[in-house]
């Protein structure tokens, strides 16, 4: 090396190092201070969110919501309907004959008469035990008035109870499809259930009941269907209409596995339930309350059940081999014969036996019909004034 001049620099292993060192280990210490950064407010954050955790936050936290509101409803309204008849309804537990369910009725008048199904109280007999509860918890027992099987309807009467509020009673022939109904009753012992619906169709003719398959105790029921959910247990409970007035005993479900059923079967609501119109319900009722039967029109002749063809035939012969058209009875006046088919009732289709006993149960004893009778491949038409017959 020249004196006094500067020769390059020289590396001797250690203390100085290069630009590009330099630049690399900066490079390492800004990764590592961002990775820690990281960590740290990671530990920080997860601190804060522990801390607010379990200190209720950095202040009190408060939820909005709607203010009290007045309890009323307009009456029109499901709440306001439901508001009025709740306290007239009852739920029946029946006993007897090593049976026993539950089912619904509702208030007829002050005397302490409750209107429900025959199929509710059946178990019951002449010797079981009927307990009414009322919609405020209090309870009463309860004896049988009278029942009818061919029209499933029965009124009990509750012991030593006053101040009874009953029911107002609508008609079920101001009732029109797509009419709106509230449904109440214990479906699977759920007192005071309420559930909506509409009108679904009028005069569906269905039949429900008969033990052992023998037809006994077979309803016969010109019924309104409706959409409002009714389950076991709904069976003798009000269909009420817009203006809280019963317009219907609800009784039978059609069931997805088959035909239709009282409701005090296992089957649910699959929106097919059929209600006995109040104004059969209300015939009835009177009947049982003041004489403990109720009477069924007749027209006084014997149907052949098996007949598979259109409409409703008269059979060859009468029950335990009498006429199958009754001496003197309204058919025999009429001129209706063994072997003729009915297919109309006051202009209305009947497509089998039990769809002219449904039409005629619906009418009064004294009522007059007009049939379409048809004999030898003529139709003809005859009017006839209905006659009566004890109940069961």
């Amino acid at each position: 090396m020249a004196p006094g001049g500067h020769g390059p620099l020289q590396q001797n292993g250690a203390g100085v190092l290069s630009t590009e060192q330099r630049r690399r280990r900066g490079r390492k210490a800004l990764v590592g201070g961002a990775v820690l950064l990281a960590l740290v407010s990671g530990g920080v954050g997860g601190g804060i969110g522990t801390y607010l955790e379990r200190n209720g936050g950095i202040g009190t936290v408060e939820l909005p919501q709607a203010g009290k509101e007045p309890a009323g409803r307009d009456a029109d309204s499901v709440a306001g309907i439901a508001g009025r008849a709740l306290p007239s309804v009852v739920t029946l537990h029946v006993s007897g004959s090593g049976e026993q369910g539950t089912g619904t009725g509702f208030v007829l008048d002050t005397r302490g008469h409750i209107l429900t199904n025959n199929h509710v109280v059946r178990a019951a007999g002449s010797a079981g035990e009927i307990t009414v509860t009322f919609n405020g918890g209090e309870t009463a027992e309860a004896e049988l008035v009278g029942r009818d099987s061919g029209y499933d309807l029965a009124v009990v009467k509750v012991k030593g109870v006053s101040g009874l509020t009953p029911l107002p009673l609508g008609n079920s022939d101001n009732v029109q499809v797509g009419d709106p109904v509230v449904a109440i009753g214990a479906p699977f012992d759920l007192a005071g259930t309420v559930t909506s619906g509409i009108i679904s169709a009028k005069q569906r003719p269905i039949t429900a009941g008969g033990e052992k398959g023998d037809g006994s105790d077979v309803s016969y029921v010109d019924a309104l269907q409706t959409d409002a959910p009714i389950n076991p247990g709904n069976s003798g409970g009000p269909l009420l209409d817009a203006e809280a007035r019963v317009i219907g005993i609800n009784s039978a479900i059609r069931s997805a596995g088959g035909g239709a059923e009282p409701d005090g079967g296992q089957a649910g609501s699959i929106g097919l339930g059929f209600a006995i119109p109040i104004n059969q319900g209300k015939r009835v009722a009177e009947e049982l309350i003041n004489t403990g039967k109720a009477t069924h029109p007749v027209i006084g002749i014997t149907l052949d059940m098996d007949y598979t063809g259109d409409g409703a035939r008269v059979a060859a012969e009468g029950s335990e081999g009498g006429p199958p058209v009754t001496l003197g009875g309204p058919g025999a006046k009429a001129g209706i014969k063994a072997g003729d088919v009915i297919t109309e009732v006051d202009g209305q289709r009947v497509h089998s036996g039990e769809e002219l006993i449904v039409k005629t149960r619906a009418r009064r004893p004294g009522d007059r019909l007009e049939l379409t009778v048809e004999r030898a491949g003529k139709e003809r038409t005859v009017s006839l004034v209905l006659g009566s017959s004890g109940g069961s």
